[in-house]
């Protein structure tokens, strides 16, 4: 039987995230999902006019090739992937995984060969084409999140159908805080972080491009970090599950990095370049239908009453001037059932224990 959610998430996808026009071209990339949601985006985008165009993969045949990377080979790779980029106007990738740790024995070196050439795909897509990517609801991932599948389902189109539109009067007044603030102090279990955001611009994600969606981004300056954070969330990057992840820092730089277990792992991925051990993101989370994490990172940087501090890469819309192949999202929660915590901004408390204080932003604490 259909399930008619499928055709309310593509119709959101393509009307609002993307803003289909007329006769633009739309990318869409399938990734270990079922032929329902494809169907869905090809008929929605033949709606509005526009002419859809479709690649399919697969996690498992991805990490073959991975497997065996060779530098020219993903060159070329990169070559065609970014010619079929350039002559589109819009971009949807819908991306299911059976195995959240498929790729986790592939070589780091193949790993950070593959992000080196793919990079340039990457930024044309982000910089130069209207996009939204979001993850598939699969047995997989009811059983990380916890829930059984028919729950899970439930959870995910109640999170990815949020009325975005009406949170952003409420983001906006978190964006207009954060132009306007200079120095950012973080406490919380095993955190106590200071840094400055001056000068570097906020940014509000509501749907546009991450579904589900839920954040106010920016980064901090990138020399001004000190002190040290414990992330509570448990994380996933290049298909190795992390926990408790602790970083400390002196001038911007992690110059101690952990993760019961994983400490050779995680230095490895901090040694791909200079950048990496540099932080190029700060986020608050506030899509308050979104609670735990399920160590999938559309999810769980949205989590309501998080915030997350990637090192790696900074995005140019928020750009500290940090360049790396390593943009990684980890995250901290700071509602009270985890343990609490408080942010200020210049000294002021703006949200403590995942509350948000200003009456401007009430909309945000759900």
């Amino acid at each position: 039987m259909h399930d008619p959610r499928v055709d309310q998430l593509a119709r959101q996808l393509v009307r609002y995230s993307t803003s289909l026009k007329k006769g633009e071209k739309l990318l869409i990339d399938l990734y270990d999902v079922p032929d329902s949601i494809g169907l869905a985006l090809v008929r929605e985008a033949r709606a509005k006019g526009a002419l859809p165009f479709l690649r399919l993969h697969s996690s498992r045949l991805t990490r073959e090739m991975l497997s065996g990377a060779e530098d020219t080979q993903y060159q070329l790779i990169a070559k065609h992937l970014l010619a079929e980029m350039k002559d589109m106007d819009a971009y949807i990738a819908v991306r299911g995984s059976h195995n959240i740790a498929e790729s986790s024995d592939v070589p780091g070196a193949n790993m950070t060969l593959a992000m080196k050439h793919m990079r340039g795909v990457i930024d044309w897509r982000v910089k130069k084409t209207k996009w939204c990517v979001l993850r598939w609801p699969t047995p997989a991932m009811a059983q990380q999140a916890g829930m059984s599948t028919e729950a899970f389902e439930d959870f995910y189109f109640k999170v990815c159908l949020v009325d975005y539109k009406s949170l952003v009067p409420a983001a906006n007044a978190l964006k207009k805080l954060m132009d306007a603030t200079d120095q950012v102090h973080i406490t919380g279990p095993g955190t106590d972080l200071k840094f400055s955001i001056k000068d570097i611009p906020a940014v509000v994600s509501a749907g546009e491009h991450n579904i589900p969606d839920g954040e106010v981004f920016t980064s901090p300056v990138k020399d001004s970090v000190e002190g040290f954070i414990t992330y509570n969330a448990p994380t996933i990057y290049q298909g190795i599950p992390f926990d408790s992840v602790k970083l400390t820092f002196e001038k911007g730089k992690i110059v101690k990095a952990e993760s019961p277990g994983k400490n050779k792992e995680i230095k490895k991925i901090l040694d791909s370049d200079a950048g990496a051990r540099y932080i190029g993101e700060f986020a608050l989370g506030y899509n308050a239908a979104i609670k735990h994490p399920m160590r999938d990172i559309l999810f769980d940087e949205k989590i309501g009453g998080s915030f997350h501090f990637t090192p790696g890469q900074a995005y140019e819309e928020a750009d500290n001037g940090n360049r790396s192949q390593v943009h990684w999202d980890i995250v901290n929660i700071q509602r009270k059932d985890y343990g609490g915590g408080e942010i200020r901004f210049d000294g002021k408390v703006i949200r403590k224990d995942g509350v948000f204080l200003p009456k401007s932003m009430a909309k945000l604490n759900g």
